[in-house]
């Protein structure tokens, strides 16, 4: 019998090599589907499984950076001045979420992060991170400067709802803090109000009536 297993398994290897090797390129192909090119960041899928994922933990706190006058600087400076912004934006974001959350971009120059409240200080360290994202990026014109307005709700304090409406919640908080050029806002625990009346592409609408949101202490 082994006179003619021998040639059956040799003849069989090429084919298991094959199939190891269209796997491993799968794999490589997914993983690069889920990374934004420019940033290397998750893209808004992989961001999505990971973030859902988080959420199951009651410290889990959603947020939502949004970069301020991006336009203006790519208008000014160019898109290499542009994409080096949210290289570095990206950079510092993934350095503060650290391997216990997850941050992607959404697109543009939106990021979104879940992070886990362990200590119970995120509105401290978000405050950090606030002023960290406003440093200028190493080796661009020193005129090339900005802020990243952030907006943020605990999962917590609105039992039951999903990734998208935590989202949508983080995102009227960041909007109000862009608005008031407070730099950061937490979603507060009254209902926020929206109407769709022509925020930019993507976005629910302009806000009429103010959300009911607290400042970061």
């Amino acid at each position: 019998m082994s006179s003619t297993l021998l040639p059956a398994l040799a003849a069989a290897a090429p084919l298991a090599v094959g199939w190891a090797t269209h796997a491993r390129w799968l794999r490589r192909s997914l993983h690069t589907a889920r990374r934004d090119p420019l940033t290397g960041l998750r893209t808004r899928e992989g961001f999505t499984r990971r973030a859902t994922v988080l959420l199951k933990d009651p410290r889990a706190v959603v947020v939502l950076a949004d970069v301020d006058k991006f336009k203006q600087i790519n208008d000014t400076y160019g898109h290499a001045a542009g994409d080096a912004l949210l290289q570095a934006t990206a950079e510092r974001l993934a350095r503060y979420v650290g391997r216990s959350g997850v941050v992607g971009r959404l697109g543009g120059d939106e990021f979104a992060a879940v992070v886990l409240d362990t200590h119970g200080t995120v509105g401290d360290l978000l405050a950090v991170l606030h002023g960290v994202l406003a440093r200028p990026v190493d080796g661009q014109d020193s005129a090339v400067r900005t802020t990243v307005s952030l907006g943020w709700v605990r999962a917590a304090d609105f039992p039951g709802e999903d990734l998208s409406a935590l989202l949508g919640r983080a995102d009227e908080a960041m909007y109000a803090a862009k608005e008031g050029r407070a730099g950061i806002r937490r979603a507060g625990l009254g209902r926020l109000f929206a109407t769709v009346t022509g925020r930019r592409s993507g976005r629910r609408g302009a806000r009429t009536i103010p959300p009911d949101v607290g400042m970061v202490a």
